[in-house]
């Protein structure tokens, strides 16, 4: 056995030297990277030139990096000094970006829409130069420089005046847009149509872009009829409402009958953006225009997806919703129905039956996944068809359709059906009762991710879902879900065994409106003893932190006491001071002397925010600690780079205190007072459960063993006045006991007692003295039922009274009979005799100390 250990052993660290010499030849190249004394001499230059001159002459001899940073740095130069920044620095640029490589393209694009945009120069003094150099680097040959440098021209085309755009973009756009330029420079065009027609007026756009727009709709490449499609919208905005029906929407008609699919798409699109325009454009009669036209357009176009292009469907079923109710009004019952049933045909798209609780079909993977797409997409629309369908016919219309959303296969269709149900419920009102079984469903759901999209508004859900449509609110009257307490405390259950506590954590937040919802009766049996569970389960506080002091902060493993590190970062923000320097903060400082550089390196970073938990006066000693920490680190540390850091971490904690505002340090110090009386409440009322607890406990065994001496004790009793005046004293005294009780009970909180007091007292026979007895504090005592309760009553009085020697009444039990008592008493002779002697020797004790109290 030892020779396998040590087998192993030497596996080990025969291992762990394979690895160091593996970053010994990692380490190699790096050593060969460093700068030689001629290439630094190459990088120096002259501390006398200044910033002007430094940028040329780096621009001109200077090596790629210094270059880029020159470039970086253009709109600081040009703050500081613009007239000689653009004679001098920005021809210098205009040359290096001739034969400048990717990251110097895209820097430079950078800069010179930070020179454009912020104002930093006169537009009309240096605007040519700029745009010259931004119009050059469009037609790079690397893609991702030519866009860089478009979007640049874009967005400075707001910042630009009219007269600017027109002398310097208009003119050279005609000549890029021509069908002899690349598809590159075709594309930059039309995007820059679409960005300029805002700027200008409707005769304008109408005269001089209108014939490039045409021009770049009907272009042979599908990609630039494609783009130029998406900027119709702009286009149409900017010529007004006069010119769009004669001239945007012939455009769109034809480019929807486009042979590529990317085309038509992109002309549906631009159609459904411009609804609310063309309701007003179409005139004379905008519900025959819009019969006439949009229908059938929006019609050939769905039905062409939905037989042979899969691809695009996606799209279409994501506009739907947008696309029915911007077209509702003008729909005749016919067109309306199509499209209803339409949308039911793509959410049952990829299922073998017209159902969801079935599996999808043995497709092609990636065909599964656009149906599913499409689905999902169904799903997120739904709320807006059950306003095309009216929310009255939803039980005939839509109730299959959206069962089979919340049961579909694909957990992301149910979980978008989750996200939207709060909105289904709102439309319903008063048949939301027809939803109750697929809310059940989807609170059951096996995938966490539904219950979590169901959790966003799960409160405002079960409250509308319990409320016969009357609204959320006290005053509404609950409806008995079925199944829906069950598929609470399933979901809960199943939150909780999971790992995403943050989903069992928002469950249980949304378990606030239970008694909105709930009968009361329900919430005692099915989730009170539940709640307590998670409770007493999640706060045993002292077990966890010696837990964490014995596997992380004195682990044997430096990971795990570098992890006790960083759980001391958090609990610093989460807990109040005293209770980190209570809990943390004397095990941190001990790891001053850890073995492992690694831990004291972090421990040196950390000094300061532990320095800031310690309050004085009162944490005196744990400063001295801390003192003496880095004092031991100074002195004896061995490592360079902890060396280095404790030494700058001193010059930080002498600092502290001065360098840090009032109202920063005041705040601090309030935030810090709130945690502390948070802390202080939660332990106050975990206390008094413990004690109510075991008062509870105690006095359950006092009652069983008083019930089984009343037994004993009946069994003797005779005659018929005895037994009346025994029921009389039960049950005044019974009274006594009650009023006792609610009066211990409310001075709990602010003086609570022990527990063997508060239970002896509690289940102990009272009646106030009616002040024949000359004692100030003390009490006499008389058995109540028989002589087996004398002994327990007399070591309480005797305990009491040893335990106070200033006894007072609100601190001690008081077991007082009053001696003007007309009750009579069963017992013997002895029982007087002894009840006598026990009543002088009371009363004399409390006439000596009424005495004593005067001497």
């Amino acid at each position: 056995m030892f020779v396998s250990k040590m087998t192993l052993n030497q596996s080990g660290l025969f291992g762990q030297i394979d690895d160091l010499q593996d970053l010994t030849f990692i380490e190699r190249p790096i050593r060969r990277s460093l700068k030689t004394a001629e290439e630094i001499d190459k990088l120096t230059v002259d501390e006398d030139l200044n910033d002007i001159e430094r940028a040329v002459y780096l621009l001109s001899s200077g090596q790629d990096v210094q270059r880029a940073s020159v470039i970086v740095n253009l709109p600081t130069l040009v703050r500081q000094n613009p007239a000689e920044t653009f004679r001098r620095v920005v021809p210098k640029v205009r040359e290096v970006l001739h034969v400048a490589g990717v990251e110097m393209q895209l820097a430079a694009a950078s800069s010179f829409l930070t020179i454009l945009q912020d104002d930093i120069i006169l537009i009309q003094t240096h605007t040519h130069s700029i745009l010259q150099i931004v119009l050059l680097n469009l037609d790079h040959r690397e893609t991702v420089v030519s866009n860089a440098w478009l979007e640049t021209l874009l967005a400075s085309i707001d910042a630009l005046p009219k007269e600017t755009i027109r002398q310097e973009i208009l003119s050279p756009l005609v000549s890029k847009a021509q069908l002899s330029q690349s598809v590159q420079a075709r594309l930059a065009s039309c995007r820059i149509l679409g960005k300029v027609a805002g700027k200008f007026d409707s005769s304008v756009v109408k005269k001089d872009l209108l014939p490039l727009v045409r021009s770049l709709c009907q272009d042979v490449e599908y990609e630039v009829r494609s783009c130029m499609c998406r900027q119709l919208e702009d286009i149409a905005r900017g010529i007004g409402l006069d010119h769009t029906k004669a001239v945007v929407l012939p455009e769109l008609v034809e480019l929807a009958r486009d042979e590529g699919s990317t085309v038509r798409l992109a002309a549906f699109d631009t159609i459904i953006n411009l609804l609310e325009m063309f309701d007003s454009a179409l005139s004379p009669s905008p519900v025959d225009d819009r019969t006439r036209v949009i229908f059938p357009l929006v019609k050939t176009f769905c039905e062409k997806c939905f037989k042979a292009d899969e691809a695009v469907l996606a799209s279409l079923s994501f506009q739907y919703g947008k696309l029915c109710h911007g077209l509702s009004a003008c729909f005749t019952e016919e067109q309306h129905l199509w499209f209803l049933e339409f949308y039911k045909k793509l959410c049952f798209l990829g299922l073998q039956h017209e159902n969801g609780h079935c599996e999808s079909q043995a497709y092609q993977l990636e065909l599964e996944n656009k149906y599913a797409m499409v689905r999902r997409n169904c799903a997120y629309n739904f709320p807006a068809m059950m306003l095309f369908a009216d929310p009255n016919h939803f039980l005939s219309e839509l109730y299959r359709t959206f069962s089979s959303l919340c049961h579909d296969p694909e957990i992301s269709v149910r979980r978008t059906a989750a996200e939207g149900f709060h909105e289904v419920v709102k439309l319903l009102g008063p048949n939301v009762h027809y939803v109750h079984k697929e809310l059940v469903t989807l609170l059951q759901d096996d995938s966490l991710e539904v219950l979590d999209a169901l959790l966003n508004h799960l409160q405002e859900t079960l409250e509308l879902a319990t409320s016969r449509g009357e609204g959320a609110g006290p005053e509404s009257k609950l409806v008995n879900v079925p199944d829906l307490v069950p598929a609470l405390v399933a979901a809960e259950q199943k939150a909780a065994s999971s790992l995403r506590w943050r989903v069992h954590e928002r469950l249980l937040h949304c378990y606030a409106c239970l008694p909105r919802v709930v009968p009361a009766d329900q919430i005692y049996f099915r989730f009170l003893q539940r709640m307590f569970n998670i409770i007493t389960t999640n706060e045993q506080r002292q077990e966890i932190l010696t837990k964490i002091m014995q596997e992380l902060g004195q682990g044997r493993s430096y990971w795990n006491r570098l992890r006790y590190l960083d759980l001391c970062e958090i609990a610093m923000e989460l807990f109040s001071k005293s209770y980190f320097c209570k809990n943390f903060l004397i095990q941190a400082l001990e790891l001053v002397s850890d073995p492992v550089a690694n831990v004291r390196y972090k421990l040196c970073h950390m000094l300061p925010r532990l320095r800031s938990t310690i309050r004085l006066p009162a944490d005196k000693h744990l400063l001295q600690q801390l003192e003496f920490c880095v004092r031991k680190l100074l002195c004896r540390e061995k490592d360079k780079d902890v060396v280095a850091t404790i030494r700058k971490i001193v010059l930080e904690l002498d600092k502290m205190e001065i360098t840090e505002p009032y109202h920063k340090r005041h705040e601090r110090d309030l935030l810090d007072q709130k945690k502390e009386k948070e802390e202080a409440l939660l332990l106050e009322m975990e206390m008094l459960e413990r004690q109510q607890s075991e008062a509870k406990l105690v006095g359950e065994k006092h009652s069983e063993k008083k019930r089984r001496d009343s037994k004993t004790g009946l069994s003797g009793t005779k005659g018929m006045s005895g037994s009346t005046s025994g029921a009389t004293l039960s049950t005044s005294a019974g009274k006594e006991m009650r009023k006792a009780k609610l009066a211990r009970s409310r001075s709990l909180s602010s003086h609570p007692t022990t527990p063997k007091m508060s239970n002896s007292s509690d289940k102990s026979l009272k009646v106030k003295e009616s002040g024949s007895c000359p004692g100030s504090g003390k009490s006499s005592m008389l058995a109540v039922n028989d002589d087996t309760m004398r002994p327990h009553h007399y070591s309480v009085a005797s305990s009491s009274s040893s335990m106070s020697p200033t006894p007072s009444t609100s601190s001690m039990p008081v077991l007082i009979r009053s001696n003007t008592s007309s009750s009579v008493d069963h017992r013997g002779n002895g029982g007087k005799d002894t009840q006598s002697r026990k009543l002088s020797i009371q009363r004399k004790s409390n006439s000596f100390g009424m005495q004593s109290g005067r001497e």
